[in-house]
């Protein structure tokens, strides 16, 4: 129908903007531990900033560079791509959802917005969308405002970080965690869907204690989806 068409306008620009601003606070919290890391890795500030505009995606980034070592190797190398991977398998999903929306633009109009995809982003987009919205503006806008906010956030970050010398101490480890706990909020549909997500959980709880390294974000993220598959549910 040519009202599902997607369409553009500057108020769904403004919309989307709009919309983003409540969840700007956690991304700015999270896009300074993200800076803040790097600088404690020795990244340096060019290369710092072609990571978080490049590559755009927080977790995945505080990850491979929690693991980063000191010399790299080809199975280093092997080891950051697969964790990389697993945390950022989820956008599969998220773009595989926004094909039915976003599948008449040109590939010149759809895949920027598709770099600037993020988790609150997404929620914004789907749930405005899943109200009979099609103005493919407010995901842009929603985009725009993260993706601004978090590379001045990571920036402050990278110039502070030098400055703390135990970033647990003031809880900066703690940002990535409760910043992905709020954002399930919204996805809550019932105790009979979070089973996935105990058992995601409890297999990544028990792999991080008996094994140890970063194997826990494989093992929790294929035990969660086999899970939610195997239920049965559409």
């Amino acid at each position: 129908m040519d009202s599902d068409r997607p369409t553009w306008s500057t108020d769904g620009l403004l919309l989307g903007a709009r919309l983003a601003l409540a969840a700007v606070p956690g991304l700015v919290a999270f896009g300074l531990a993200v800076g803040t890391t790097a600088a404690r890795k020795g990244l340096g500030v060019f290369d710092a900033l072609l990571m978080n505009v490049l590559v755009f995606a927080g977790a995945s980034q505080m990850v491979a560079m929690e693991i980063w070592p000191e010399r790299i190797t080809l199975g280093a190398a092997a080891l950051l791509a697969v964790v990389t991977a697993t945390v950022n398998a989820r956008l599969l999903l998220m773009g595989a959802s926004l094909r039915p929306w976003l599948g008449p633009l040109p590939s010149w109009q759809s895949y920027p917005m598709l770099h600037m995809l993020t988790d609150p982003g997404w929620l914004i987009a789907m749930r405005y969308r899943a109200g009979g919205g099609s103005d493919v503006a407010v995901l842009l806008g929603g985009s725009l405002v993260f993706f601004v906010s978090w590379n001045l956030a990571a920036g402050a970050g990278y110039l502070l970080g030098a400055q703390i010398a135990n970033p647990r101490a003031i809880g900066l480890d703690l940002v990535m965690p409760i910043f992905f706990a709020i954002m399930l909020i919204p996805l809550w549909r019932g105790a009979h869907r979070g089973i996935a997500w105990v058992i995601a959980g409890g297999v990544a709880l028990l792999v991080e204690h008996f094994v140890g390294g970063w194997w826990f974000i494989l093992a929790g993220a294929v035990a969660g989806a086999l899970a939610e598959g195997l239920s049965g549910d559409d």
